[in-house]
């Protein structure tokens, strides 16, 4: 290939055994690439359009970075011989993270031809298209491979949308700032930091790691590299070390975000009480958009047609005489070219008749304009609710874009409250909300008065999700002047910028908890998890270390069958967590987006995962887990399944 189509830069040496490819062109290829190189330890290549542009100089820095393995592609487009020189013959799985759709299946096409055995995860926004996507690649790679199929069918080809897979994590955060959540079966799980001394809760499903004994690292921080203790982190620990460390170290458990966890502790003089019972007409005209309909621009046209009026009917009082009631009448009729010529008038009747029909020629169509440009946005208006005055203790959600439309999805799924802002009437989440009934107030979120409209000092938590990133850190600065401690959750785009915004607003507001998030960073995980095999459910970060969560089925491994729950436990490598309770034929996918029923209200635990097991249980051939696993202890799996997939090759 020509130089002016793809030049490779060799920042670190790769073996020529299996890696992971990349190839994208904005945030979320940069953020995969550090989530796989530097937290789970893989050799990487990334592909991307300039390394001069874009986040081509951040992946540059990261590819020399020696304690990692990452090397550079630079190509305009993902063809065969890009793919090629990117190795994706002997790559063990390819991530297509372009954010336009047609290029990701193009060369997703191009790769499933090149390694039927290659293991795909495509990002796409269109989920209908991307399922269609999904099951003709796996079909590809089933015919070009007969082989295939079982687990290793299962793993093939992963389509997933970066704003569907980071909505838990932004719902997590509205409501108890939760980081690092990870989604299993519609439980949403986060690490949860207990200071020594503190004992037990109900919600605490098992000790993830004891604290080092530097200092803690702060649960509230964007950037907790910044606040790691320097060493000792045990990582899984056995139960004998927590009893013996909880009263002098800290933990961190695993959490499941219940309602209890989500709640919001607001003071009782926060609450406002209901007010009164109004008459029916107050409620109407209160859920009206009035103030839609008798825009600034209708009212200027009718102020000054009402001045012209009233100046040309004072002008024919005086040439009339008489009553000035009927001078205005006369006018009116004038304006509106309703009245009978007047041939045998006097001179200046004429002339005003002449005037005030030349008047409402020229205002006549300029008010229907303005009064037809505002009932369509009246009729979108109307058909959404108004917030209740007497709403309190829900979640205010800014912008209804992509982003907002699955939040909101979210939120009501889990029966909390909302209330959403968002300009643009015709906006894809406001249909979404209408439907919904959710109260929506069709307004700019940094016009005076519309978070006062939306009762922010009365919410829980504001999500500002718009496409901007100064429209959303000025409603959250607004949000503040109004409820200080209110949790705010902001969508960022610059990392740079949302660490420094942060900062600012946790030194400013000590007492509240601010969240700044970008969806590329929290979707990054779930990209890496698909990678590594659909049945790892996430990676999450503790301290220095990282534990992966993944969905394995007993038979699969001896250590596993006819052991004991206590048995199998293997402190510093894997932990057994749950065990799935549904029959085998029922069976389906546990990680993001596999649960499309009702959570009700955030339900402690769901009915198909059972995360109570007791240590004396016996693992069965026919069970499927959920194992807590460190990165050594995933790759000892690993490395087993391999020896027994050659063994029963041979």
């Amino acid at each position: 290939m020509s130089d002016q189509y793809s030049r490779v830069f060799d920042a670190a040496p790769i073996d020529p055994g299996p890696h992971m490819v990349v190839c994208g062109d904005d945030g979320l290829t940069h953020r995969l690439a550090l989530e796989l190189a530097a937290r789970c330890g893989e050799q990487v290549t990334v592909v991307v359009p300039s390394l001069h542009g874009g986040y081509g100089p951040r992946l540059a820095s990261l590819a020399a970075d020696p304690k990692v393995s990452v090397r550079l592609i630079e190509a305009g487009r993902p063809d065969d011989a890009t793919l090629l020189d990117a190795g994706v013959a002997q790559a063990s799985a390819l991530a297509l993270a372009y954010g336009d759709d047609q290029t990701n299946i193009h060369a997703a096409l191009s790769a499933r031809r090149l390694n039927p055995e290659i293991r795909l995860v495509i990002r796409m926004f269109n989920r209908q298209l991307g399922r269609h996507v999904e099951k003709l690649l796996d079909r590809a790679a089933e015919a070009r491979s007969p082989g295939l199929g079982g687990p290793a069918l299962e793993v093939s080809t992963t389509v997933l949308s970066d704003v569907g897979t980071a909505a838990p994590e932004l719902v997590a955060a509205a409501f108890d700032g939760s980081t690092n959540v990870i989604a299993a079966d519609g439980l949403l799980l986060h690490p949860a930091d207990r200071p020594a001394g503190t004992p037990p809760r109900l919600t605490d499903l098992c000790v993830l790691a004891i604290r080092s004994g530097g200092a803690a690292d702060d649960p509230a921080s964007e950037d907790s590299a910044e606040h790691l203790g320097e060493g000792g982190t045990q990582l899984l620990p056995d139960d004998r070390t927590v009893d013996r460390s909880r009263a002098v170290r800290g933990m961190i458990v695993l959490e499941a975000i219940t309602e209890n966890t989500a709640q919001e502790q607001t003071a009782p003089g926060d609450r406002t009480r209901p007010g009164r019972r109004r008459r029916s007409l107050d409620r109407l005209l209160e859920r009206l958009p009035l103030d839609i309909l008798f825009t600034s621009r209708v009212r200027r046209i009718l102020g000054a047609m009402a001045l012209l009026v009233l100046a040309m009917a004072a002008v024919t009082w005086r040439v009339l005489g008489g009553n000035g009631l009927h001078a205005a009448y006369l006018t009116l009729l004038d304006v509106f070219t309703m009245g009978d010529p007047a041939v045998d008038a006097p001179v200046g009747r004429q002339v005003m008749q002449l005037c005030a029909g030349l008047a409402g020629v020229l205002f006549l169509p300029v008010l229907l304009a303005a009064v037809l440009d505002a009932m369509g946005a009246f009729r979108a208006a109307s058909t959404t609710l108004r917030p209740p005055r007497e709403l309190s203790d829900h979640v205010v959600v800014v912008g209804l874009g992509k982003v907002g439309t699955r939040v909101l999805s979210e939120l009501h799924t889990r029966k909390v409250k909302v209330v959403c802002v968002e300009r643009d009437p015709a906006a894809r989440g406001v249909a979404l909300a209408r439907g919904l009934k959710v109260p929506t107030i069709i307004a700019d979120v940094t016009e005076p008065g519309v978070l006062e409209d939306a009762g922010v000092r009365r919410g829980r938590a504001m999500l500002a999700l718009t496409s901007n990133d100064s429209t959303n850190l000025e409603a959250v600065l607004a949000a503040r002047e109004a409820k200080p401690d209110l949790r705010a959750v902001m969508r960022l785009f610059d990392d740079g910028f949302a660490a420094t915004v942060y900062r600012t607003l946790r030194d400013s507001y000590p007492g509240a908890l601010t969240r700044s998030r970008s969806v590329s960073a929290l979707s990054a995980s779930a990209f890496a998890a698909a990678m590594l095999g659909r049945t790892v459910l996430g990676v999450m970060p503790v301290e220095r270390g990282v534990l992966l969560f993944t969905a394995v089925d007993v038979r699969d491994h001896p250590e596993l069958v006819g052991h004991t729950v206590a048995s199998a436990f293997r402190p510093g490598q894997w932990r057994v967590i749950a065990r799935d309770t549904t029959a085998p034929a029922d069976r389906r996918y546990l990680g993001y987006g596999s649960s499309t029923t009702s959570y009700g209200s955030l339900r402690l635990f769901p009915s198909t995962l059972d995360w109570h097991l007791r240590p004396g249980y016996v693992l069965r051939p026919e069970d499927r887990v959920v194992l807590a696993t460190t990165r050594a202890g995933l790759r000892v799996l690993l490395a087993r399944d391999q020896r027994r997939g050659a063994a029963n090759g041979n």
